[in-house]
């Protein structure tokens, strides 16, 4: 089985609660929206984790958000293919899996497509606090350009995607945090999202990032939630 739910930001509880309550193995998969938590501080914080969702019976798919640093700034993860697509895998945690951007894989016969990384609206917060913050947080011209081949190569035909925000038509206004000036807000990444959403044919949209439960259409937004994929 598959299974997905939005942000976890280090707190795998809900992770231990889908190999509970599912009696999961290996050959099941948790997909992971963003900000997943793991590759935060760089450092013990980080291994401690890992080593604790190593022990659990289930795969960890999870794709960029804004509140990590991306694989290829660590030497450890090496690139390897995994259901047709390219992800990234550390040798010590061969059940934590970091979708590259732009792949298309294989879930359950569903094409499904990868697309992470977002602003942060908290990054000048963090900044002053010497929190992390990274410049590669968001997708980056030559993603972008990946991101349209592989879709160039399906005619622009998939089941499913997978991104960390949503495409700017869909982006929900009500739960924005209280004073932020918008206007000042790089929103460079939701104004792609919106021109590869009015090209691209698809059956589903999952996307986290908002900390909030909602659907609109085929998109759904997903948080604490988790369910079948």
């Amino acid at each position: 089985m598959i299974y997905i739910t939005g942000d976890t930001h280090g707190e795998f509880s809900r992770v231990d609660e889908v190999c509970d309550e599912f009696k999961t193995t290996r050959e099941d998969i948790l997909i992971i929206l963003g900000d997943v938590g793991l590759n935060y501080y760089a450092d013990f914080h980080d291994e401690n984790k890992k080593k604790h969702l190593c022990e659990l019976p289930i795969t960890l798919f999870w794709i960029h958000g804004n509140h990590e640093q991306r694989p290829s700034n660590f030497e450890a993860y090496k690139e390897v293919i995994w259901n047709e697509g390219v992800v990234y895998i550390e040798k010590a945690f061969p059940n934590i899996l970091f979708a590259k951007d732009g792949e298309i894989f294989d879930l359950n016969g569903l094409k499904t497509i990868v697309i992470g990384g977002a602003y942060s609206v908290d990054k000048f917060y963090r900044i002053y606090n010497n929190y992390g913050w990274w410049e590669d947080e968001q997708p980056s011209e030559e993603i972008k350009q990946y991101v349209e081949m592989k879709l160039e190569q399906v005619n622009w035909n998939i089941d499913v995607v997978l991104s960390h925000t949503v495409s700017l038509k869909y982006e929900p206004v009500e739960v924005f945090i209280g004073g932020i000036d918008q206007s000042k807000v790089d929103k460079s990444t939701e104004i792609w999202l919106d021109s590869i959403e009015k090209r691209l044919n698809y059956k589903k949209w999952y996307v986290g990032h908002y900390h909030t439960i909602k659907k609109i259409n085929k998109l759904e937004i997903m948080f604490e939630n988790f369910e079948k994929f």
